[in-house]
């Protein structure tokens, strides 16, 4: 592999040592050739059937697919990658700058499980090799390299190491390395908790429908061969992150660190919250899986960040139509209060029209005066910041 790549940094991280009173070092897989660690995935299973084979199939519409194109051009083998028709083109444009001529970029289908079967169906016809993302045991052997040099470069094993998990294959290719030597935090994102049913079930069960936003770890079934090294994860070990939670992590790591993170990337940091007590005074290394982030969503990420966090709200307030009503309301926001969104739809058949509301501030609690002020007021409102089907249209 290190004719391929050097090894990806292991950074002690200062900040996040100092807030959690540990020695939390960041394994930095952002920073590998494809700003992912599926790139050893692929190293390891396709230079294990070079020469005998040389045409390579995969379906990803992500990391997965950059991977096995670099591999592809490193190998000087061909690749056919099938992606969803929806996939954004910086996604596409990336995989087949890493392949160049090797690889042919094939979009196939609105849904990545119309893409996967036209993957298989392709490859059997072909006799060519399909290269799975997570199921697949030397994928599983590739990512486990992460554990080698997280070892080889801190001198010795940590006293924890936190994974984030969508198929399974780094969480089960870094535990089998290191067994029990050390202890484990496996996170996954609320929308997508393919481990967390799996490990209730006793088997791999599919949790579809699931929340794409976190597309690097967004994964509806655990793996069968990922499961295995993985079934006797015990459940509290496993922390669950909401995907706007996940969202304050990328903004804080951006504005703090200048690290920029793609939501599965941000999984293992974010959840040194929810283990603070556990680690204190420990050595702790957080594995950042990657940042390909595509800047056309910060709008979003902050959005989801600024919701998370409590200073950012969205009201429906009822406003009587009478002159100096909206000059009252505007009295009663505070000099840290800032309107972010201001729709109104005025009825003239009607005593009331509707504002659609949106409130930025430097605080929460600020909202709390606010509110008891329009109450005061007698202003009618309604909060619809958490209203998820509301947010999908008019936020």
């Amino acid at each position: 592999m290190r004719a391929v790549f050097p090894p990806t940094p292991l950074l002690r991280n200062d900040h996040l040592s100092a807030r959690f009173g540990a020695d939390i070092w960041l394994k930095r897989e952002d920073l590998s050739p494809v700003r992912s660690y599926k790139l050893r995935g692929a190293f390891n299973a396709m230079r294990k059937v070079i020469p005998a084979q040389s045409v390579f199939v995969c379906a990803s519409a992500g990391n997965h697919a950059q991977g096995v194109a670099f591999m592809c051009r490193h190998f000087g083998v061909q690749g056919v990658i099938f992606m969803p028709v929806t996939t954004p083109q910086q996604k596409i444009q990336k995989t087949r700058m890493f392949g160049g001529h090797h690889v042919e970029i094939r979009l196939v289908g609105d849904y990545f499980d119309n893409t996967l079967a036209e993957a298989q169906e392709f490859c059997a016809a072909q006799n060519a090799h399909f290269l799975s993302p997570f199921d697949d045991e030397d994928v599983i052997e590739g990512q486990a390299s992460v554990g080698v040099e997280i070892e080889a470069q801190l001198g010795r094993a940590p006293d924890r190491i936190i994974l984030p998990v969508g198929g399974g294959g780094l969480s089960a290719g870094v535990r089998s390395y290191f067994q029990d030597r050390v202890e484990y935090t496996f996170v996954e994102p609320v929308g997508a908790p393919s481990l967390g049913a799996a490990i209730a079930a006793g088997t791999p069960v599919d949790v579809s429908p699931i929340n794409s936003f976190v597309d690097g770890a967004a994964v509806a079934k655990l793996g069968a061969r990922t499961f295995a090294r993985l079934s006797t994860v015990k459940p509290e070990t496993i922390v669950h992150l909401s995907e706007d939670r996940i969202c304050t992590t990328i903004v804080e790591m951006l504005n703090v660190e200048g690290i920029v993170l793609e939501p599965a990337g941000a999984l293992a940091i974010e959840a040194l919250h929810e283990i603070a007590d556990l680690i204190r005074g420990k050595t702790i290394v957080a594995v950042a899986s990657g940042g390909n982030f595509d800047f056309e969503r910060l709008p979003e990420v902050k959005e989801r960040a600024q919701r998370y966090s409590g200073v950012k709200k969205y009201f429906i307030l009822r406003m009587p139509q009478r002159p100096g009503a909206l000059k009252e309301f505007l009295s009663i926001l505070g000099p840290e209060d800032d309107i972010a969104r201001f729709e109104y739809l005025k009825k003239s058949a009607r005593n009331f029209g509707s504002v659609l509301i949106g409130i930025e501030t430097s605080v929460p609690d600020n909202f709390a005066r606010l509110f008891g002020e329009l109450d005061a007021a007698g202003f009618t409102y309604t909060d619809i910041t958490n209203d998820e089907t509301l947010a999908q249209f008019v936020i």
